[in-house]
């Protein structure tokens, strides 16, 4: 679709093969030798299990472990050596982060994640907008968003929740006129599709509105259009930082602090600063960036395995492209997701629903609802995400799994 990101073309080096990552890169990327994390047994699953969860949080990278090794541990305010040590790491944080997404250091705010990224961008810029004008977002995004919206709505701030169509994709047409800031995901958090960000970039501006991007879901494989927005929200355990997050935010855009204090981070955030967490999500942004080419090249295939077999499971696929290329999505009406979750679970597959886990059971997909499907179909989705560590054998042991639920499905 016109103006949604594209996932990038292979670059000139060797991609991936099946057993191996390219990870320790520090100008390129390039085939590591670091072998792919491996997950112990459970009580349950006899042998190897494999991740297929990566959407909902990315194994540390090994570059990130690397970084972290020899982190001064002092306040970074501190004016004594130690505390020289933490402010020089977390400058160089900055700046590499700075690089990695094309920005000035001086836009970078490092969060504690990208909930905290999320909500700091849409109440810091919400509470700022001029009376009379509404706060955007649609039915599909992530709840951080949903929720910061609304509680932007119980402090008396006007808001619009749009639909999206039968593919989770927000339409820029329907914007209202009244809006002061519109927020879009990068790519939908459940089912990968992604979103016409320089359509609904253009509308917006051209509305006199600001424009917040979630891009905590995707910038591992699709690269960000950060020029066209002005705020943009990135999490750290999706990239394989483990934790932390940041908001890029243009010094002209008025942001109210969510907490008050000392002038850390440009005033927009007070407290002590979390040198790990700021090393760990530069680190991991860096290495997205110059690997997502290969990452991509070699997800594409394994996921489209996955969706087949979904497919021939009776399962109705969900999302459409363009979408995220390691995502495998599809809504079984006859079956639960938690029942499902369990079953490969056993099995040696860590995997997700769409749904999110509440209080011990699994919710309808909020998102699934709003593309239109029953709520049968939205209390039965399928996530299958795979990572640069994914290889051919995890894949083959999943199809194998898979076929082992077909009773269920």
């Amino acid at each position: 679709m016109t103006g949604a990101p594209t996932p990038p073309k292979a670059a000139t080096s060797q991609g991936p093969s099946s057993s191996t990552s390219c990870w320790m890169s520090t100008s390129r990327c390039e085939p590591s030798t670091v072998p792919s994390p491996t997950f112990s047994s459970s009580l349950s699953s006899p042998g190897p299990r494999a991740y297929l969860d990566h959407a909902g949080g990315a194994p540390v990278l090994a570059e990130v472990r690397a970084a972290l090794a020899h982190l001064p541990e002092a306040n970074a305010q501190s004016p004594h050596a130690e505390g020289r040590a933490a402010r020089d790491a977390l400058d160089a944080a900055r700046d590499r982060a700075a690089t990695a997404v094309g920005a000035p250091p001086g836009q970078v705010v490092f969060c504690s994640g990208g909930t905290e990224a999320v909500n700091l961008a849409l109440l810091g810029a919400g509470r700022r907008l001029p009376a009379g004008r509404s706060v955007v977002t649609w039915e599909a995004e992530h709840q951080a968003v949903l929720g910061a919206v609304r509680q932007l709505q119980v402090e008396g701030r006007p808001v619009a929740v749009l639909p999206v169509d039968a593919a989770a994709r927000a339409m820029a047409a329907d914007i209202p006129a009244d809006c002061g800031l519109v927020s879009i995901g990068l790519a939908n958090n459940e089912i990968g599709t992604l979103q016409p960000v320089a359509e609904i970039a253009a509308r917006a501006h051209e509305l006199g509105a600001l424009v917040h991007l979630d891009a905590c879901q995707g910038p591992a494989w699709v690269r960000p259009p950060l020029e066209l927005v002005d705020l943009a929200s990135f999490s750290g355990h999706k990239l394989g930082a483990g934790h932390g997050g940041l908001l890029l935010a243009r010094r002209e855009v008025p942001l109210q602090p969510l907490q008050f204090g000392g002038p850390q981070e440009w005033g927009r955030r007070a407290g002590r600063e979390d040198v790990a967490a700021a090393v760990a999500v530069a680190t991991a942004l860096d290495v997205c960036a110059r690997c997502r080419a290969d990452w991509s090249l070699a997800a594409r295939p394994r996921a489209e395995r996955l969706r087949a077999a979904l497919v021939e499971l009776g399962a109705r696929p969900t999302g459409a492209e363009p979408r995220l290329p390691n995502f495998a999505t599809a809504a079984f009406g006859r079956v639960k997701g938690e029942d499902l979750l369990l079953a490969l679970d056993l099995a040696g597959i860590a995997a997700s629903s769409g749904s999110a886990c509440a209080s011990g059971s699994l919710d309808p997909s909020h998102v699934l609802l709003a593309m239109g499907l029953s709520m049968a179909e939205a209390l039965g989705s399928l996530r299958l995400t795979v990572g640069p560590q994914t290889n051919d054998a995890e894949i083959d042991r999943a199809l194998q799994a898979l076929s082992g639920i077909a009773a269920l499905a």
